[in-house]
């Protein structure tokens, strides 16, 4: 069940990311703006999606931890759901401070979504390149 869980979480992150980045696509040729505004707003948009998957991953361990045998987060918790927002950012960008440490099959989620948002960071950062490169010198 536990690897059920995890595929789903990154699927839905994975499909989020590329949704962002699809529909910035489709926009940025028709945006009436100057090129390289364009290229702050995909920084926005693709910051934004981030965030959005980070905080899917933290209604997961939200909901894993106050399931049965799923494992638990302890460590620093102040027992408010920001706190698995905020877990949940240092594994996205593979910070780990370690402050709040996961126990049992919750462990397996936070090395996926280190690996996750590693490649969707990279993937990002190839987008925004490729996009540079479109529009940077035509202003």
């Amino acid at each position: 069940m536990i690897v059920t869980v995890n595929c789903l979480v990154i699927a839905l992150a994975v499909a989020i990311h590329y949704e962002f980045l699809y529909q910035l696509t489709v926009l940025m040729p028709k945006l009436n703006v100057r090129h390289r505004l364009r290229i702050v707003l995909g920084v926005f948009a693709a910051l934004t999606a981030h965030s959005v998957e980070v905080w899917i991953f933290a209604i997961a361990y939200y909901l894993m931890d106050h399931s049965e045998g799923w494992g638990k987060l302890t460590g620093t918790l102040q027992g408010n759901f920001l706190d698995y927002v905020y877990f949940s950012f240092t594994m996205y960008t593979t910070l780990g401070v370690g402050d709040i440490v996961p126990e049992g099959d919750l462990r397996y989620l936070t090395g996926l979504e280190s690996l996750t948002g590693l490649v969707l960071i990279t993937w990002s950062a190839s987008f925004l390149y490729l996009e540079m490169t479109r529009y940077w010198d035509r202003d």
